[in-house]
């Protein structure tokens, strides 16, 4: 994998068109073990920075988790509560007639949470509460101008929320206060795999004009 001497951190990813990295930016949860360059972290969080937000507010907070004590830590809470999440879908799983794609996710899904704490970078996006709400309008922007930084300079990701089952004591570990509460995790590294265009409905099938009208379709 590329390391800091390979990596051109100012050119890496400038030259990917924007709707190309849109229509191939699909969530990869398979990821080597193999270090990420900070310098690279940067670039890709720096991109979150552009993300709109209301009154320019900019409440985002990222950690990036990358020491492998303190990753093993955030693993074993995820995958506990993982599989307990994760469980129902797994015996629905079992009948013949389940869609073939959807098992894959469910193994793709399991894979990581059994890895995470190999995967290099785990990066929390937490934001500044306003009147006692987070901002969550504010960082779901900054978390996918993420995921399609990371899609341009080669890195592969994934938008995970589960931990939010025990965000308290993962937000305390981390030094997030009440005030900043985490509401994301992304699990970032090079992927095992590669990108490609996911399956999607065709927007004729969701796209309506001037009103709500599902019989058109």
């Amino acid at each position: 994998m590329p390391t800091d001497l390979a990596v051109d951190i100012e050119r890496i990813g400038e030259d990917i068109p924007l709707l190309e990295a849109i229509r191939t930016t699909r969530a990869i949860r398979r990821l080597k073990p193999d270090p990420v360059p900070r310098a690279l972290i940067r670039k890709v969080c720096e991109a979150g920075t552009f993300a709109p937000s209301g009154g320019n507010r900019q409440p985002w907070v990222f950690v990036a988790v990358t020491e492998s004590e303190r990753r093993a830590f955030i693993a074993e809470r995820y995958r506990r509560v993982f599989h307990e999440y994760i469980a129902p879908a797994v015996e629905a799983a079992q009948a013949p007639d389940f869609p073939e794609r959807k098992r894959r996710n469910i193994r793709a899904a399991m894979h990581l949470a059994d890895t995470l704490h190999t995967v290099p970078v785990h990066l929390v996006v937490a934001g500044w509460t306003r009147r006692g709400q987070q901002q969550t309008q504010g960082l779901f922007p900054a978390i996918q101008n993420i995921l399609l930084a990371c899609r341009a300079v080669g890195l592969g990701a994934s938008l995970t929320t589960v931990h939010t089952a025990v965000q308290r004591e993962i937000d305390d570990y981390l030094n997030l206060s009440e005030e900043t509460p985490s509401c994301a995790l992304i699990p970032i590294g090079w992927p095992i795999g590669k990108y490609g265009t996911p399956p999607r409905r065709s927007v004729d099938e969701c796209l309506y004009f001037e009103r709500f009208s599902p019989e058109a379709n």
